[in-house]
């Protein structure tokens, strides 16, 4: 079948890849390179300091995460988007990754090149509704549980999230501590990682950039010993500490569309013990990879059986489930679906 001509269209927060944390501009970065290597013609719309095998298209140097002028965040990205949308004849499809919510909707009745949006979080009923405006709009759902909560819109496919296995070191034998990754809110629940690590007595490292939750909520329970913050994290260092933990502690409030980081974990070998929130269950092959909670007592019980699982195993699953050809694959698969769909009712 011939190449597809494609703008992906990626927030414009940080650089894609990020240098540091930013997942949406990480998955960005891994589809548009994968699409590249198959041959197909990308036009990535991102920051300048941006790095890419695909055409770069770039109307900002960087992002507004590192440019406090760069006020109201919402505009920058709507531009981007346009930009897209203005070359629109160029394109068999336009891509954009909803960073906060999809404003590609509002393009989406204006160009004939179709547009699809894939969303990175766990949509409200309110933002559904919203969204119900453009019902013909197509949506890529990244896991079952986020394309039942589309409920309403278009999924024309689910394609969960892939990392570059290769890049995360399987590491057989790791040190003794346990591991918590990912912003510091209520919702992903570091309090009950802490309260984990206290009630088994292990050393935790906490891994995640320094926020307002984290000073009013999780710093006065930091003792440098027992509860140790190590801060935000770079590639190469995240690697290092998922591969040094006895298990990735997710203790999820709130139910998440993926859980990007329980990949990671697993890749480099390492298990994860999770609250059953959200796609936990499309993720972690319970008593394979991790082992799924329904409460944090429970958790806290039953961490030994996270922790004599073998991380051999749980590493091969991993690498089979989320390689970034399995993601590509179903992306291209999608697109040509989309691009069929619309053929069709012309």
């Amino acid at each position: 079948m011939p190449p597809l001509k494609i703008a992906h269209v990626a927030p414009v927060a940080t650089s894609v890849p990020p240098r540091k944390s930013g997942s949406v501009q990480a998955m960005t970065s891994l589809l548009t390179e994968g699409l590249v290597a198959r041959g197909h013609h990308i036009t990535l719309f991102a920051t300048g300091d941006s790095t890419t095998s695909a055409t770069l298209a770039a109307i900002y140097p960087h992002g507004y995460w590192h440019d406090p002028a760069m006020w109201p965040w919402e505009l920058y990205e709507m531009l981007n988007m346009a930009a897209a949308v203005e070359r629109a004849t160029e394109f068999d499809l336009i891509h954009f990754e909803a960073f906060y919510y999809p404003l590609s909707l509002a393009f989406s009745r204006l160009t004939p090149t179709p547009i699809v949006q894939t969303v990175h979080h766990a949509p409200s009923q309110a933002e559904v509704a919203l969204w119900t405006r453009y019902p013909d709009a197509p949506f890529i759902a990244i896991s079952q549980e986020q394309a039942r909560l589309l409920d309403g819109l278009h999924v024309a496919a689910v394609v969960p999230h892939g990392i570059d296995t290769d890049r995360f070191r399987f590491s057989p034998t790791a040190d003794d501590y346990l591991l918590f990754l990912g912003r510091f809110t209520e919702g992903k629940g570091p309090l009950q990682a802490i309260e984990v690590a206290k009630r088994v007595g292990m050393k935790l490292l906490l891994v995640a950039a320094d926020e307002p939750y984290y000073r009013e909520h999780v710093a006065s329970h930091v003792d440098g010993t027992q509860i140790v913050y190590v801060g935000e994290a770079d590639f190469d260092t995240k690697v290092r500490l998922y591969g040094g933990a006895r298990a990735l502690l997710y203790p999820v409030q709130a139910g998440e569309p993926f859980g990007l980081v329980l990949a990671e974990a697993m890749a480099c070998g390492t298990p994860v013990a999770a609250l059953d929130r959200g796609a936990v269950r499309e993720v972690v092959e319970d008593g394979v990879t991790g082992v799924v909670f329904g409460t944090v007592d429970e958790m806290a019980a039953g961490l030994d059986r996270v922790l004599t699982l073998d991380r051999a195993a749980v590493h091969r699953h991993a690498a089979q489930q989320f390689s970034v050809a399995r993601m590509v694959d179903g992306y291209v698969d999608a697109y040509r679906g989309i691009l069929a769909a619309r053929a069709q009712h012309r």
